[in-house]
């Protein structure tokens, strides 16, 4: 270890150790990398993707190695005499001996061999350091916290810190052979040939919407959009009970797979994280129990059961409670809390999908003016939270009231609210319509033909409900037709009239 001034990662956070502790760095590391580039550019292919100026301790060290990083990218030679013009003045390197300390540098590197380790040497120690500062800020937050600054949101900025210390970490990206990628494919492939159903994706636990999009597909942002009292959120419901439970079926059944790093993998479903925005987790969970037991949501909160009833809810309270489910009922979270806390339930439980109910509720982070800049913020934060976790992002979105002005009310991409920014950021855009909702307003007056007409169209149609897929970005668009209960909020697979499943009266 060298006793070296001390310089901190990032200047504005400086680790404040005391005297007789010095932050963790290694001068002969930073030296032996530079003397290595310097006698031999095509070193700084070995640590370029992964090291930064920044995260050398050395204040010097940091810009020799800027200086050269730059030449080479130009295409130049980065040697001792074409620094000199560049850093003959800097009074860093002055006091180190000038451009006499480069030779140095350059003449005491035997070998290139080693850049690599001592790159990583830098990185792991820079990241030490990076730990250390966010280790103070906490500590300062909580010593000088203002009065309306929750111990939650203190909790939410030190867990985002920590996780993009982390996220650096995995510098393995950029470019991937196509061999790789074909390899990802193939497995991609071979799950779906193996899984029920035949689906690459989680399965949504409805038949004609799974076989439009092959089930839901990880790292994508699926927006599912409607107007009021289309079931949008019973919809999402639904599907985030059906991936909790065929999950915490397939855990029971012993349907899971031993990976080589000694985690498991569970063939089917998924830990659900469910953001409730509008509605209270408890209003939530009785919509679920409703839909399960077949008992109207109403008569639930109004306690208008019978004694059969009330045995159906216990059942399936039973059935329920163990499903992974997570609700977080924070109203107009920011999106940069939504992230860090969809990151802490992956960690602690392991995550299959992320529900967000709904969109225009959640809070963008930066302050941006205008709520086209705000809700671009948001759906491209969504986005980039479903690939950093690798898993569907499902998003329930407002239509404007232009579908209410059409005679055909069945929706398209351009009645999105600030539609351009979600349809473009969206891999998947689906729309919740009933007709059945709209005929019910239309009735003529009883006893004229035109309310015999109408009766026949409502019959034709009641109890059913669509869902459009007006975009998808890995295949075909089109309409998958279901079945509505609205007592009891839920969909079900249309099915022929002698297949229909049980209704409870």
């Amino acid at each position: 270890m060298s006793d070296a001034p001390v310089t901190p990662l990032n200047p504005a956070i400086e680790p404040k150790t005391p005297d007789f502790r010095q932050v963790p760095h290694n001068i002969e590391a930073e030296q032996g990398l530079l003397g290595a580039l310097l006698i031999n550019n095509d070193a700084l292919d070995q640590v370029a993707e992964f090291l930064k100026p920044a995260y050398f301790h050395d204040p010097v060290h940091q810009r020799i190695f800027e200086a050269i990083s730059k030449l080479v990218g130009n295409g130049n030679l980065a040697s001792p005499v074409t620094l000199k013009t560049y850093l003959e003045m800097d009074e860093g390197l002055v006091a180190l001996g000038g451009v006499g300390y480069l030779a140095r540098l350059a003449s005491n590197a035997t070998t290139i061999a080693n850049a690599k380790q001592y790159g990583q040497t830098i990185y792991d120690l820079a990241i030490r350091r990076q730990l250390i500062a966010v280790g103070q800020e906490m500590i300062g937050d909580a010593f000088d916290a203002d009065i309306d600054d929750k111990p939650d949101n203190q909790i939410d900025k030190a867990e985002q810190a920590l996780y993009n210390i982390a996220e650096k970490g995995a510098h393995n990206s950029g470019f991937m052979t196509f061999d790789t990628s074909l390899t990802g494919a193939i497995e991609m492939a071979e799950k779906a040939y193996q899984r029920d159903g035949n689906l690459s994706g989680i399965s949504s636990g409805f038949k004609g919407l799974d076989e439009l999009l092959g089930g839901l597909q990880e790292s994508d942002l699926l927006i599912l959009a409607g107007r009021p009292a289309m079931g949008k959120t019973a919809l999402a419901t639904n599907i985030a009970f059906n991936i909790a439970h065929n999950y915490m079926k397939a855990r029971q059944s012993g349907n899971v797979e031993t990976r080589p790093d000694g985690s498991v993998e569970v063939k089917d479903g998924g830990v659900v994280g469910f953001f409730s925005l509008e509605m209270a987790a408890e209003q939530l969970a009785t919509r679920m129990l409703a839909e399960q037991a077949g008992v109207s949501s109403s008569n639930i909160r109004k306690g208008d059961i019978h004694e059969e009833e009330y045995s159906r809810l216990v059942s399936a309270a039973r059935d329920l409670q163990d499903a992974p489910l997570f609700i977080d009922h924070t109203g107009a979270i920011a999106i940069s809390t939504l992230a860090a806390r969809a990151r802490r339930l992956k960690r602690q439980h392991g995550l299959g999908l992320i529900v967000v109910d709904y969109l225009q509720l959640v809070r963008a982070s930066s302050g941006r003016e205008g709520r086209v800049q705000e809700v671009s913020e948001i759906t491209q934060g969504l986005k980039a939270l479903a690939k950093e976790l690798d898993v569907p992002v499902l998003a329930l979105a407002q239509l404007s009231r232009q579908v209410e002005q059409r005679d055909d009310k069945r929706p398209q991409l351009s009645d999105l609210r600030e539609s351009g920014s979600i349809e473009q950021d969206a891999d998947i855009v689906m729309f919740v319509y009933r007709e059945p909702y709209y005929l019910a307003r239309e009735m003529p007056q009883e006893g004229t033909e035109d309310f015999l007409a109408w009766q026949e169209r409502m019959a034709a149609v009641d109890g059913t409900a669509e869902v459009i897929v007006g975009k998808n970005r890995h295949g075909p668009t089109g309409t998958a037709k279901m079945a509505f209960e609205d007592r009891f909020t839920r969909f079900t697979d249309l099915q022929e009239d002698d297949h229909l499943p049980e209704r409870f009266d």
